[in-house]
Parts: C-alpha cells; structure tokens; sequence
C-alpha cells in the first residue's frame, strides 16, 4: 500500500507534520490502496511563506515568460497520462475509458489552451487616457474536490500562474494520485521555487489557508455548505473569492422535443461518474402528456447501464468514491421510495456487485416538486422526473431551487430552446445538446457559488485592474 507523506513547498518534497492519517480504498474492490498523512496549519504557514518570497519574480516575468512553465507542466502530466487515468478510475469509480478522455487528456488539453492565452489575452488596455493594467491578483490559496481532481486543480491552477500569481494548493486527501503526479510535473518543468506549493491535509489545512492574512484569493471547488463557511470567514479580510459549489440542474424539454434524444442526454449527464458530478442535470422537466413515454424511455435506457468493474471496456457506470459516500446516496433513495414516488428505474433493491461502493443508477417518476429529491444536490447516480402543464411553469419547476449551476433545454427548434435557455437562471445552458466550451465560462448563480473557470474568464477572476490615469 502506497504512503503519501510529503508536501512540496519552496521547491521541495517536505515532510508532512503529522495531523492525521487518511487512508484510500480502491472504489470497487474496497481494498486499501493508499495512506495520506495529513499535514496541519504550521504547514501550511511555511506554503504560504513560499508563496509570498516567490511572488514579486514570478509576477515580473510576465504572461509570456510564464506560459512555457505551463506547456512543460502538460507535457509532464501526458507523459504520465496512462498511469494517472488508471489512478484516478480507482480512487473515483470512473470507468477507465472515460477517466482517460475526462479526468487526465481534456485537463491536459486545458493546461495548454491557458497557456495559449498569453498571445491572445490583452494584459493592458487604453480607455480615453486611462492605461488599465490587469495585474496578478497575489497570492491564491486553491481548495480542490476529488471527483474530478485534476481537472478541478488545472482550472485553477493554471490561469492563476499565467496570471502571475503565486499558488498555496490544498488538493482533496480522498484521491491523492493526482497530486503526486502534479508534484512529479512541476519539478520536471522546473517550476521556479515558490511558484506552487502544495500541502496534504483535512479540514485543518483549509481553515489554516482560509484565514492566513496573507492569502489575497481564495478560490475553491465543493459543497454549497462548505463554500458559504469560506466565504463568511474571508469576509473579514476582503480576500477576493471564487466559489464553484453545488448544484441541482434541470433538463427542461418542451413540447415537440426530440424526446428519446432528451432521455439519453440526460441519463449519460446525470450517472456520468456515477453522478459525481457537480453540473450533472439530476432533474428531468417534462410535459405532462409525455409522462408515460419517457417512463418507457427512461426504463429501457437504465436497463441498458452496465454497472461494474471500472477497468472493463463494457462498463458504462462504476462505483462511487467511497463507504460514506455510497451511504449518502441510498439515504436519499430509500427516502424517495418511502415518500411513495414511482421507481421507474433502480431503486434500493436493484442489484449491484456485492464487493464496491456501488449504487444501481435510479429514475423516480412524478417526484414532487418541494421535496429534497427535487431541491437538494445527491451527488449520486439519481433522477428525478417532474411533471408541467404550462411552459411557464416548466421554467418556474427549472429555476425552482436555490442553485443555478448548469441546465439544458430541448425544443422543436433551436430558436425555441434558446428562448426559453435565456429565462434560466444558471450559469451554463446547453440547448438541443449543445456541446461543452471549454472556452466559456462555468460557473453558477446563486448557492452555486461565485466567479467562473474557463477561457479568459478563468484568467480574469485571477487579475485585479488597476487604472492609470495619464495626462
């Protein structure tokens, strides 16, 4: 079994002062595959230390001098990128085939897409006789989740170099791979010391980064609940904040919609990574008169969802991450079952393998409205089927929760679902199946958090301007 007890701070492997011990299984067989000695606040004062002796040269260097730091950084990760996809499928539940595409080769991608900005992206601008200078923002403590841990770590991590930032890491202590990786990464880019530091550990190194007084930004990725305690204690300090937290979307399909289309999207969106997934739309708005349809629909497509061992090609839905986890998820299922909604798919008695965190993927059918099912986030491979008469309804069901993270609509034609994608409240719509932008920005409204990732709009959350008036 694999232990991981060093941290990387100032350009160097350090050890970890000992603040506990987490140890990891392999989601699908249970068995222990590693042990992660977390660190404590006096670690992650020395990183933030680092951090600050390494800023004003990093900052001088400028976004061209930066960017090739970044482009060594993904040259390093796709050297490893088989390895990691393999470390990533165990420790999360993705399949291998999608841990590949999504975890490792499209963060990879994004690490250099960043990099590309520092051609395209005006770091100075004239407005009258202004020069508005976009500066690095200073020193950025980054707070990252483990259902997809190196692409929330790249959506972070990279435009806040580019930007001339200088970066405390707290990476998730429940998929540790990714970060020794990282670690390896940096040090074959030849990082300048300093530049990332990265510190293991629980919740007491996240509150430690929270109220340092020398953090400038807080940018984190988890839970809504989480994510209001950082924001209500890094009021006191102004830090500058970015929140990507929960969220509860909706696919809203209108009448005369594509419906088997709307069925399979939604399905693949929701049990993807076996609904791990913060954006996944676990919410599927339908007309009235199309209720028993998609019933059928929707039961022929759960049916056809190969549960099982992440490693093997034919699997479409792996475990999920953990004990706990699977817990969670089966609460909130036996919940809608005694609540009496319809099982149209799954269920607490459907079968899974005996051995693994696994939870047969479930659709409830008619699920009302205000009940948790509906309104709060499972972060498990659950559907909830709800019923409208009117269009208008249809968009009060859709924004009828406090989050506003992602939603999709399907229509008879493109122009209807972009009409009714503009009176959504959430961060990103997709319409008739509108492909993921890596470019756009993600982000959400309300209890989904603060700020958006992606393109020049991950850059910006990133730089403070400053205006320079001249004569």
């Amino acid at each position: 079994m694999k232990r991981i007890e060093q941290h990387y701070i100032g350009g160097a492997r350090t050890p970890v002062t000992p603040g506990g011990v987490a140890t990891i299984h392999d989601a699908a067989t249970e068995a222990p595959i590693a042990e992660v000695m977390l660190g404590t606040a006096t670690d992650a004062a020395a990183a933030v230390r680092a951090a600050a002796g390494a800023l004003p040269a990093w900052r001088a260097l400028g976004a061209a001098g930066r960017a090739p730091y970044l482009l060594a950084i993904a040259d390093a990760l796709e050297a490893a990128a088989s390895e990691l996809a393999q470390e990533i499928s165990r420790e999360v539940g993705m399949p291998l085939k999608l841990a590949q595409r999504i975890q490792v080769d499209a963060p990879i991608a994004a690490w250099r897409s960043t990099a590309s900005l520092a051609q395209e992206f005006d770091f100075e601008r004239t407005v009258g006789n202004s020069r508005i200078v976009l500066e690095a923002v200073g020193i950025v403590a980054a707070i990252t989740p483990w259902n997809y841990p190196l692409h929330q770590i790249t959506a972070k991590l990279a435009p806040a170099l580019l930007a001339g930032c200088t970066v405390v890491l707290k990476p998730s202590e429940l998929a540790p791979a990714t970060t020794v990786r990282l670690i390896d990464a940096i040090e074959r880019a030849r990082l300048p010391a300093g530049v990332v530091n990265i510190v293991l550990g629980g919740a007491a190194v996240g509150e430690a980064l929270v109220s340092h007084p020398e953090v400038n930004m807080l940018s984190f990725t988890g839970s809504t609940a989480v994510g209001r305690s950082i924001a209500a204690r890094a009021a006191g300090d102004m830090k500058r904040l970015s929140l990507e937290l929960g969220g509860k979307s909706a696919a809203v399909v209108l009448p005369g919609a594509d419906l088997a289309r709307a069925v399979k999207a939604t399905l693949a969106s929701c049990f993807l990574n076996s609904g791990q997934t913060c954006s996944a739309t676990t919410r599927l708005i339908v007309p009235r008169q199309d209720y028993e349809p998609c019933r059928a629909l929707l039961q022929v497509a759960a049916a056809a969802m190969i549960v099982g061992d992440p490693a093997n090609p034919e699997t479409r839905m792996g475990p999920l991450l953990s004990a706990a986890q699977k817990q969670r998820v089966r609460a909130f299922i036996e919940e809608g079952e005694q609540a009496g909604f319809e099982v149209i798919a799954g269920g607490s008695a459907a079968p899974v393998p005996a051995t693994g965190y696994f939870v047969a993927p479930t659709v409830f059918g008619e699920v009302a409205a205000d009940s948790r099912l509906a309104t709060e986030e499972v972060f498990g491979p659950v559907l909830a089927v709800l019923c409208y008469d009117t269009r208008e309804q249809a968009i009060a069901l859709a924004n009828g929760t406090p989050y506003g993270l992602a939603a999709t609509v399907w229509a008879a034609t493109d122009e209807d679902g972009e009409a009714v994608a503009r009176q959504l409240r959430a961060g990103q719509v997709d319409v008739n199946g509108g492909r993921f932008n890596p470019a756009a920005p993600f982000g959400g409204f309300g209890l989904s958090g603060v700020g958006r990732e992606g393109g020049v709009f991950g850059l910006e959350e990133f730089l403070e301007p400053k205006s320079i008036q001249l004569p």
